[in-house]
């Protein structure tokens, strides 16, 4: 029996959608001379994507698509058994047509954005084939380990954990605290590995920036020493620790914009003036450095090994549970006194728990920030105190006015912040 669909301005887009990405895939794939399909494959193909989603609407079956992707697989296999290539195997150009063949069905069942999305990721797979390979041979075994570590600890372990409070004040959620590891070790993980993939041709600056994204404290103490057994490089040295410091603070208001957006507004309050003292302070020891030697890099353990996500989990864990007691029995006071003494050693635990509180409505918005900008500025000055300790007279003269200044600007904004908590 004869039927007839009216035509859909929405039917139509979702063909170009799904022709434009498949042209998309093949030009990529016309820039290598052994592929044996190209633009208008990959479009027809792409096509042929939405085509099969439509009759597998239709029919109620997904038996166009089962059928369709077969096909497309036995076509392009063919192709390269008929004309094979022995420097190319083909089994890159053979997964991209299928990819691109399911990006064109997913466009028909209204998957349009995420399927663009996928579709110049691929693109960009294609298209970088050297250069991932590149740092593919540049990693050492341990930088695989720790990439695998984080692999388990973000795509095995967090998704079976429960999302649900438990314990005395219910406090605990682990789904929460594991996410929280897993934040912190791929912020960690991203610096550590710029740290080993770049080295240190970029100089100070470079090193600064990723040495504070790796671990501040960890930068903070490697040049201390440096600076002790070679004061030439007590310049250099301290543009390298308050450069790291500074990204600390750009660090937290990350981490804050990511777990508790509300919060960020006001935190801008403490973490502005910071950096911007800091930053006037970072120009005048640049004007100051006049050594330009090799940039050693510091000697930063990988953040994501086992022992120290865990460590960091127990950590956040027991810092949350005291923070929720201490607010219980003592109100805001005994949280910032927890602030200080906990970000002497580590910002990271303190400025997640009062985020986690506030998003859970047991602390307000003042105090949340009052809690990370006292964290910070008492982080601060434990890594100040480091580098003059360790460091001698020569790094801690050049080392104060920075660290000083990021100190002053958090001053600054966390009296602005206590005076607007106790006019509400």
């Amino acid at each position: 029996m004869p039927f007839s669909v009216p035509f859909d301005s929405a039917q139509g887009q979702a063909f170009l959608i799904a022709i434009g990405i498949g042209l998309l895939i093949g030009l990529e794939r016309e820039r290598v001379a052994s592929a044996r399909a190209g633009l208008r494959t990959f479009g027809l193909v792409g096509m042929f994507g939405a085509l099969a989603g439509l009759l597998g609407q239709h029919l109620e079956s997904i038996a166009p698509l089962v059928v369709g992707l077969a096909l497309v697989g036995i076509m392009i296999i063919a192709a390269y058994l008929r004309h094979p290539d022995p420097t190319d195997p083909g089994t890159t150009s053979v997964a991209a047509l299928l990819v691109c063949f399911c990006l064109g069905a997913a466009v028909w069942y209204g998957y349009a954005q995420i399927a663009v999305m996928l579709a110049v990721g691929t693109t960009v797979l294609l298209y970088f084939k050297a250069q991932l390979r590149g740092i593919a041979t540049r990693l050492g075994p341990k930088d695989w380990i720790s990439i695998l570590q984080f692999g388990v600890l973000s795509l095995v372990i967090l998704p079976i954990l429960p999302n649900e409070e438990f314990g005395p004040y219910e406090a605990l959620n682990p789904y929460q605290v594991w996410w929280m590891v897993v934040l912190i070790s791929g912020v960690s993980l991203a610096g550590y590995a710029a740290l080993q993939l770049v080295g240190a041709r970029y100089g100070a600056a470079f090193v600064g920036i990723f040495g504070g994204l790796a671990s501040s404290t960890a930068t903070t103490m490697v040049y201390a020493r440096n600076a002790r057994s070679a004061p030439a490089m007590a310049p250099m040295a301290a543009l390298v620790i308050v450069l790291a410091n500074l990204v600390m603070v750009v660090r937290v208001g990350i981490i804050a914009l990511v777990v508790a957006p509300g919060v960020i507004v006001q935190l801008l309050a403490v973490i502005v003036p910071a950096l911007l003292l800091g930053l006037i302070a970072l120009v005048w020891n640049w004007r100051r450095l006049t050594e330009r030697g090799e940039v050693l890099l510091p000697a930063t353990s990988n953040p994501t090994e086992l022992r120290t996500a865990l460590g960091f989990g127990a950590l956040y864990a027991v810092v949350l549970f005291i923070a929720a007691w201490l607010t219980e029995i003592a109100g805001n006071r005994g949280l910032y006194v927890l602030a200080v003494v906990t970000g002497l050693t580590d910002i990271d635990a303190i400025a997640l728990t009062s985020l986690r509180l506030f998003g859970l409505e047991k602390l307000a918005l003042s105090p949340t920030v009052i809690v990370i900008g006292l964290g910070m500025l008492a982080n601060l000055v434990f890594k100040t105190g480091l580098a003059v300790a360790i460091g001698g007279h020569a790094l801690g003269s050049k080392v104060m006015g920075g660290m000083g200044a990021v100190a002053l600007g958090l001053i600054g904004g966390i009296a602005w912040s206590a005076v607007g908590a106790q006019s509400l």
